[in-house]
């Protein structure tokens, strides 16, 4: 018996030590206060055409909210932006991951509502990407040629595939996302570069950062981490290439996890931190949505990986001012090295940080 106590005595002492107001911000309640809040001023303030792969971030967030709240306002916002606004029309570009990105929502709400409306212009996308090659003359180009595009479009694929039956598109995700991942992952570094013009050299040259390391984008990593749940969200348990993301899944999480930051934000640029002295939100979102999944779904050790999580909780609500506006997001680009501050703001930002909330609201305290 004085052995247990001795041994639950000496387990407490490592267990992570917060302030009161730390604390509060695992309070259920204050959870799904947060993000109705941070929805619904986001809604207000409204950037980029709707079916933009920007607001595709976005309201996969913002669907993760009602689910997490129940809000009826949510749903409405939801509704009125694919049947309204959009008429359930991803972009024209049938192409470019960017433009079905916004597709992971219709679907969604298509298997709440089941009008067969929702989803058919993007069955018509995807056919279409499946079919035809990428439109450029003279150049043999894969389709996903940037690692945010793994966020963007896999999970569209997949969903469709689940609800249409149609194998195809689960089959030609695979085929694309694995082409992605020889151009661009890095298996000594564990990490993905943004596109190829930080694989190849330039006038003989790595491309590298002050301190002479590689440049690996946290927003881009961010979103190949997060549109890596929702493809094992979607993923039968028994189908045969659901190994290849578990296991790319639980390799990024690891090396991630080694580059957190004493702020429990991740920096734009994830091997020279000093370099960027504010955390970047979009990225340290995806990161806390992408581990506190991996915690919920037994993928990712709770001893190992839930202070990292909670260390980002809090960082990143630090990040929401008075008016439910998230800060510190780094603006639309290709480039670690953009400037942001506690002003910068993107509809991506806070659709990561609603993902977040969704599943850190569902580990046990």
């Amino acid at each position: 018996m004085k052995k247990n106590i001795l041994l639950l005595l000496s387990f407490l002492c490592f267990l992570p030590s917060y302030s009161q107001e730390e604390e509060r911000v695992f309070d259920q309640k204050y959870i799904k206060d947060v993000m109705h809040k941070t929805t619904m001023w986001q809604l207000k303030h409204r950037k980029h055409a709707l079916n933009d792969w920007t607001n595709g971030a976005f309201y996969a967030g913002v669907f993760a909210a009602w689910e997490t709240t129940q809000s009826k306002d949510i749903y409405k916002a939801l509704m009125a932006m694919g049947e309204d606004s959009l008429q359930w029309k991803p972009g024209n570009r049938w192409f470019h991951a960017d433009d079905i990105a916004i597709s992971q929502t219709f679907i969604d709400l298509y298997r709440i509502e089941k009008k067969q409306s929702m989803i058919q212009p993007t069955i018509e996308a995807a056919n279409k990407l499946i079919n035809k090659p990428y439109p450029v003359k003279g150049i043999e180009v894969i389709k996903w040629w940037w690692c945010d595009a793994l966020f963007m479009a896999p999970p569209t694929l997949v969903k469709l595939s689940n609800e249409t039956k149609n194998s195809s598109y689960m089959r030609y995700s695979d085929q694309y996302f694995k082409e992605c991942v020889d151009l661009l992952y890095n298996e000594e570094e564990r990490l993905f570069a943004r596109d190829l013009n930080y694989v190849v050299k330039k006038d003989g040259k790595d491309r590298i950062e002050a301190n002479g390391k590689k440049i690996f984008w946290s927003r881009g990593n961010g979103w190949v981490m997060g549109g890596l749940v929702r493809i094992l969200e979607e993923l039968p348990i028994d189908y045969a290439n659901r190994p290849f993301y578990e296991n790319l899944f639980k390799q990024m999480a690891a090396r991630v996890l080694s580059l957190q930051q004493a702020d429990g934000l991740w920096r734009a640029s994830l091997l020279d931190p000093d370099s960027y002295p504010g955390g970047e939100v979009s990225g340290s979102a995806f990161f806390c949505y992408a581990m506190a999944w991996g915690i919920n779904n037994g993928f990712l050790d709770g001893t190992t990986y839930r202070p990292a999580v909670e260390k980002a909780w809090i960082g990143l609500n630090k990040c929401v001012n008075n008016e439910s506006r998230i800060g510190w997001v780094q603006p639309v680009g290709s480039d670690p090295r953009k400037n942001f501050n506690e002003d910068s703001w993107e509809v991506y930002g806070t659709g990561a940080f609603l993902l977040a909330g969704s599943e850190v609201i569902k580990m046990a305290r």
